[in-house]
């Protein structure tokens, strides 16, 4: 079904893969008649010539990288044009969007999400931006209707800004990143890896994107294989694919923690630029005559079939005959992965799901990016058709993913036939995917076509003592699945006829709703605040030596960014980053917020002139340990305050208030064995926080210990790798050396950590 190669390989033609070894130079020189290096054949990506013609450094090894267009939503934005106003912002200088789709039910917290909204709206006059209101469409839905284009980049606030079945090389990264692209700076990053994706074969009626997303992202996560590298989609099998299925399973290549993607495009692509009146932007994309990938990832479409990625990660998937055909031994590995997941903070268990020997869910979601697509609600329809979901406790929404769709569907019939079932269709709302929608009771089990089923991803609340999980699966097995009242089926034991529906795009919808500056920027224009837009705290630069204390140590193989700040209702207060601070870590370590706070106190006396021992009772007895060997260390050289240790920290969501959150309560660092992604280690660089690295084994050191870091200030300026550390133990009177590692950082970067953040690199009064 899928194979990964051990080694690169070559791809010829765009149709016969090479292994690299010993023989592929005499391989490629036969089929080719000469020869091509390896070095030249990693030029003939479709990957290295869109990151060539958007590199400014003259250095392909050394990418500083300017994006065409800019995309954000409602929980983002407030957070990043703040940022941007307080370092000089006039103007937006490339095309920035701004959605709702994340707080668009304005339920939670009185006006703060509508008051976010009007923020946005005087925004994007005020700096020449365009505004998409709530409903209207979710942020990925709108960027592939109206900002998508061949050959272009586009940086978006979301971790799945992916756009590459169209032939956008697209990425999601934390608020920071957005910034430097609004003050004309860039995206700095070594070149990727690229791996090949090569498709053969024709999917079978009932499988879906999802379903081949899934075997991909379980095939690969584990083992990091496309790990910060860049998915490129090739081979025959591309061309049985609609447009609207390789969107599908394009925005899920997030899931494989892989940089970005990119799909050689066709007819059927230019075909969708043309239906939404944008065939200009087409751009036919191909791997040159001989390209290389530093991997090669081969998938048959003919043999995958309905998956389902069981709690709590998309990877931990599964064929859903499979589930079906071994309930009980798939049912006790889900519920042991439960117990590293959730801490056994709650019980946990599946067997009540079991009724009469087959699997009962309770709630069905098509939804977002991944779900709210024309042809998955269209696909259901036809599963749905004539059957009920009947009137016991399962349920089913489906979320179109933009107003557009939401018509087509009217008009074509399909939304009809959705709802007789019984079924809700609802507006454009990306919240079933991060939990601020349709939360299922307690104990619950939901089958989503969404992106992610974390923890809490679906509403719960752990420290509440609830727990519901969510399963994903593609729409079309959902649909199976409701059509059988809940009972878990693939669609493949559907029948009947899915049909192949003609989509008509309506650009009036949003002519007649959406703000849209034309890239004019109106200076008269005040923007509108409300109670909880709040500006960011100071922050100081870092001081020559630190003392830190660690306040939460966390051992879990991953730590997903909805573990370190939660998603969910929570999301309306990220434009308030001390009200929101309250929450970091509250799902995984409700202690975390008062010890951070306690030892911030030290830091705070101390930036207002004052000694940070009369704030808090330990800086003595530890700072007098210290100078027993580093006896020119002092308050006035030496800061105090927090840092975590996690042992894969990062995965999941690009949301820059991860780290932000420790940083407004005092955090330095987080200290890991590695980080699951890029963008979360840059969002924690953005912060001015130091993104320790520490060997794996036994830690020298354990939760509420003190660290002392002699002369970090100076390490950092020199780019320095290797850092000097020290545990204090106070009742000893000792320190206890050992060593971590920075990783590497750009100049710019070093720059960042050392003013303190990046609002301090960038403040026009700096």
């Amino acid at each position: 079904m899928i194979k990964l190669s051990e080694g690169g390989a070559y791809l010829l033609h765009g149709t016969e893969i090479v292994p690299d070894g010993a023989e592929a130079a005499a391989q490629i020189k036969s089929r080719t008649g000469r020869e091509v290096s390896q070095e030249e054949a990693a030029k003939n990506t479709m990957v290295y010539g869109i990151l060539q013609e958007h590199n400014t450094s003259g250095n392909m090894e050394k990418l500083k990288i300017k994006f065409d267009k800019l995309t954000s939503h409602d929980i983002t934005f407030v957070g990043i044009i703040q940022t941007a106003r307080a370092s000089g912002l006039q103007k937006f200088p490339i095309p920035y969007v701004l959605t709702n789709c994340h707080n668009s039910l304005c339920a939670v917290g009185g006006t703060i999400n509508e008051d976010d909204h009007m923020f946005g709206l005087t925004c994007a006059k005020k700096y020449g931006g365009v505004y998409v209101p709530p409903h209207q469409a979710v942020i990925h839905q709108y960027a592939r209707e109206m900002l998508a284009g061949g050959g272009r980049m586009i940086l978006g606030s979301d971790s799945h800004t992916r756009y590459g079945a169209l032939g956008t090389m697209a990425m999601g990264e934390g608020g920071p990143e957005l910034v430097k692209q609004l003050l004309s700076q860039t995206y700095d990053i070594n070149m990727p890896g690229v791996v090949g994706v090569y498709l053969t074969g024709t999917p079978v009626k009932g499988v879906g994107p999802q379903d081949v997303a899934l075997a991909i992202i379980g095939a690969v996560f584990g083992n990091g294989y496309v790990k910060n590298k860049v998915m490129e989609f090739v081979g025959p099998g591309v061309a049985a694919l609609s447009a609207d299925f390789r969107i599908g399973i394009d925005v899920m290549t997030t899931e494989t923690t892989c940089l970005s993607s990119i799909w050689q495009t066709d007819d059927q692509i230019k075909d969708f630029y043309d239906i939404h009146g944008r065939v200009e932007e087409y751009k036919e994309l191909n791997p040159g005559e001989v390209a290389y990938y530093d991997g090669m990832i081969t998938v048959d479409l003919s043999e995958i079939r309905p998956m389902i990625a069981m709690p709590f990660h998309p990877s931990n998937t599964y064929t859903i005959d499979e589930v079906n055909d071994n309930l009980k031994d798939v049912l006790h590995d889900v519920e042991e992965r439960a117990k590293v997941s959730l801490d056994g903070a709650v019980p946990y268990s599946l067997q009540d799901k079991v009724v009469d020997g087959r699997f009962m869910v309770d709630q069905g979601i098509i939804a977002g990016c991944a779900g709210g697509g024309f042809e998955n609600i269209c696909a259901a329809a036809d599963i749905l058709r004539g059957s009920y979901i009947g009137s016991d406790g399962f349920t089913l929404s489906v979320y179109p993913a933009s107003m557009p769709v939401y018509m087509e569907l009217i008009k074509n019939g399909c939304a009809a036939a959705i709802l007789e079932t019984g079924a809700v269709l609802k507006t454009a709302f990306c919240g079933p995917c991060f939990g601020a929608g349709d939360t299922p009771a307690n104990n619950a089990f939901s089958i989503r076509h969404s992106t992610r089923n974390f923890p809490n991803r679906e509403g719960s609340k752990l420290q509440n003592g609830q727990i519901s999980s969510v399963a994903l699966m593609d729409a079309r097995s959902i649909a199976a699945t409701a059509a059988n009242k809940g009972m878990l089926t693939p669609a493949t034991q559907f029948d009947g006829e899915i049909g192949k529906y003609k989509y008509h795009f309506d650009a009036n919808i949003y002519k007649n709703r959406v703000f849209d500056s034309k890239g004019v920027a109106d200076e008269s224009v005040e923007i509108q605040f409300g109670p909880n837009i709040k500006d960011w705290p100071a922050m100081g630069a870092l001081p020559d030596n630190l003392v830190l204390r660690v306040v939460s140590e966390i051992h879990d193989p991953v730590t997903t960014t909805d573990e370190l700040i939660p998603s969910g209702e929570t999301s309306s207060y990220r434009s308030n980053p001390l009200g929101l601070a309250e929450f970091a870590l509250s799902r995984k370590d409700p202690a975390y917020v008062e010890r951070a706070k306690d030892i911030q106190r030290a830091e705070k006396a101390r930036m207002a002139g004052e000694h940070p021992c009369q704030a808090h009772p330990d800086v003595k007895p530890v700072m007098n340990v210290i100078k027993k060997t580093y006896a020119d260390a002092s308050h006035e050289n030496t800061g105090f305050g927090s840092t975590i240790f996690a042992v894969k920290p990062g995965d999941g969501s690009a949301r820059e208030q991860a780290a932000s959150c420790q940083k407004v309560l005092g955090g330095w660092a987080n200290i890991a064995n590695e980080y699951a992604t890029k963008r979360y280690r840059s969002n924690l660089i953005n912060w001015g926080m130091l993104p320790f690295l520490i060997e794996e084994g036994e830690l020298p050191f354990k939760n509420l210990d003190y660290l002392f870091f002699p002369n970090i200030r100076q390490a950092v300026e020199d780019k320095a790798d290797v850092i000097k550390a020290y545990k204090v133990s106070v009742d000893e009177g000792t320190l206890t050396e050992f060593t971590l590692r920075l990783g590497e950082l750009t100049d710019e970067e070093r720059q960042i950590i050392l003013k303190g953040c990046l609002i301090n690199y960038n403040r026009v009064d700096a």
